[in-house]
């Protein structure tokens, strides 16, 4: 049996998404630049999928442009906020994703901004005081950069909080929506986002493919130049049939939010469970009631060296799981977000993160294969 278990590094592709763009790369394979008709259909297909991604953000239709990822949007909004909007100090939290914080770094390398970085809980949860303190105690001009959902823990934050703490001390907010697209609601409007940024391979789209919601009151200049691709902001002929795969994706995922949450924690709440009736010592990190990440469960295991080889006998026993944020695979070192939180540095964690192609079988199946282990 093989069973994914990394859903929050990254997921399978729908049959619909692959079906869709084999018939784009098929039939429209066009310029979109071009204003012959093969470039005009691949021109419409494109503006098709910014139409759907702007409804189900509840933004504009010239508010959304597509990059080759949430890494590269992170950066565009980040660095270019500083540069064209005059921003002087970016909060931030010590959770965030390695995209923020190492182009954070890079800002505070290069005197470009100050940085700031909020404390937070032993569950991960931002202070919010500290957060109005710093927003309402200062005449520089800042922007705040929370994600929406933490990838490693599960840890959610309050958008609509944060939006109006902006909102009322006339700060910017910039919102990395990664790991919430499509599986909760997320209205710009609503939560006085500045800036979001989404990745179709994190809700069953292709992987090369993301979006950044750029404010029409917030205009930066492109990260990239060239061309007039995407409105003069992102220069480079543009990814049609990865376009509209994001879309179509998004579109299916939508549809079915209520319904894949409804799953997907049933399953996480039967694994829990389960853990906790056959192992000792088990603890679990990140928000655990409230607002979390259904999809996400970060289990924390005692010390031994059983512990060490968890992840590398998982493979072996055809599981797929995570130690850490994805983005340092291959590599054993505590996580920032684990050390941020202050979990003990001896226990083993590894995150299982869920899918609605995931079954009750598999994660039963997960849970013996884990009594043999340690």
């Amino acid at each position: 049996m093989q069973i994914y278990l990394d859903n929050a590094s990254t997921t399978p592709m729908l049959p619909e998404v692959i079906h869709h763009m084999t018939e784009v790369m098929n039939e429209s394979y066009g310029n979109p630049s071009s204003i012959h008709r093969h470039g005009r259909k691949a021109k419409s297909i494109i503006e098709n999928a910014r139409k759907l991604v702007a409804k189900v953000i509840n933004a504009s239709l010239g508010e959304v442009f597509f990059t080759s990822s949430a890494t590269e949007a992170n950066n565009m909004v980040l660095k270019n906020a500083v540069q064209d909007l005059g921003v002087q100090r970016i909060i931030s939290s010590p959770t965030e994703h390695h995209c923020i914080l190492h182009t954070l770094d890079y800002l505070t390398y290069h005197h470009k901004c100050e940085v700031i970085y909020l404390r937070v809980d032993a569950c991960g949860i931002i202070n919010y005081g500290q957060l109005e303190d710093l927003l309402s105690n200062t005449s520089l001009k800042t922007l705040v950069s929370i994600m929406h959902g933490n990838n490693e823990i599960g840890t959610m934050s309050d958008t609509i909080k944060i939006g109006q703490l902006c909102h009322k001390y006339g700060a910017l907010y910039h919102c990395d929506a990664v790991q919430t697209i499509g599986k909760y609601p997320i209205d710009v409007q609503a939560s006085y986002i500045s800036f979001l940024s989404g990745s179709a391979h994190k809700f069953h789209g292709p992987k090369g493919v993301g979006f950044v919601f750029i404010s029409n009151e917030n205009i930066i200049t492109p990260y990239i130049h060239g061309g007039a691709q995407e409105r003069n902001m992102r220069a480079g002929t543009e990814n049609v049939a990865g376009f509209a795969g994001l879309a179509k994706a998004l579109e299916i995922i939508s549809d079915n939010t209520d319904s894949n949450k409804k799953k997907i924690l049933s399953l996480r709440t039967l694994f829990k469970d389960k853990l906790l009736t056959e192992f000792q010592d088990i603890t679990f990190n990140g928000s655990q009631e409230g607002d979390f990440l259904a999809h996400v469960l970060s289990v924390s295991f005692p010390p031994g060296p059983k512990a060490d080889m968890l992840v590398m006998n998982l493979d072996i026993a055809g599981i797929s799981a995570s130690s850490g944020s994805a983005c340092s695979a291959g590599i054993e070192e505590d996580s920032h977000v684990l050390v941020a939180i202050g979990h003990p540095a001896e226990r083993k964690t590894i995150r299982f993160s869920f899918s609605p192609f995931n079954t009750e079988e598999e994660v039963i199946y997960t849970v013996e294969k884990l009594k043999t282990m340690m």
